[in-house]
């Protein structure tokens, strides 16, 4: 069994002093080098959105991040902007040991639909190619880390455990933004979907 390790999101934009900051949101760069280190294959995805994306409060007037407003969709949290293209909170973390990457998937490119999962698009419909990629290099366990425990990897995870993948999240090397109970949320979704939660070995 080949496993590849998912590092999702760790950008600037999501660690302390960052637009949409992730509380303690850097302190697991060092032990996320440290797996990578070891991973037969390390993909890593990053938040890479348009100026004005559909997704952010100020695209809308009056509205204010953290606002629920209903997109074609379903139903879509409203974010400060952030990870916008080229910018420097788009960047990943700066220790973060990014060469090692056999693979970055870059995601919520579309200015017309926000994209959490590495693996689809909100619509859940719209796929971002990784699923295709994991099949032809044979990989069927995913290890996944990373930022926010409640939102991207969440929907990453839970996508990943309904195609078919084995699926383990390190919650230590993860965490959430847990919005109005948005972590509890996840958690239980995800163990439903199949999802192991682990935290570290030894």
């Amino acid at each position: 069994m080949t496993t590849a390790l998912i590092v999702i999101d760790l950008q600037k934009d999501f660690c302390p002093g960052g637009a949409l900051a992730v509380p303690d949101g850097d302190a697991i760069v060092g032990g996320v080098n440290a797996l990578m280190a070891e991973a037969e294959a390390v993909i890593l995805t990053q938040d890479w959105h348009p100026a004005g994306h559909s997704s952010f409060a100020s695209s809308h007037e009056g509205k204010s991040p953290y606002d629920l407003i209903d997109m074609p969709y379903g139903p879509q949290v409203l974010w400060p902007d952030h990870c916008i293209q080229g910018s420097l909170g788009a960047q990943f973390h700066p220790e973060l040991q990014a060469d090692r990457a056999d693979l970055i998937i870059r995601k919520g490119y579309n200015p017309a639909i926000d994209s959490y999962s590495a693996f689809f698009e909100n619509d859940h419909l719209t796929p971002t190619g990784l699923e295709g990629y994991l099949r032809t290099r044979s990989i069927d366990s995913l290890l996944m880390v990373g930022l926010a425990l409640d939102f991207c990897v969440n929907f990453s995870a839970v996508d990943a455990a309904k195609l078919g993948f084995d699926v383990e999240v390190r919650e230590d090397l993860c965490r959430a933004i847990d919005l109005d109970g948005s972590l509890a949320a996840a958690r239980d979704g995800m163990q439903a979907a199949g999802v192991r939660l682990e935290t570290g070995h030894g």
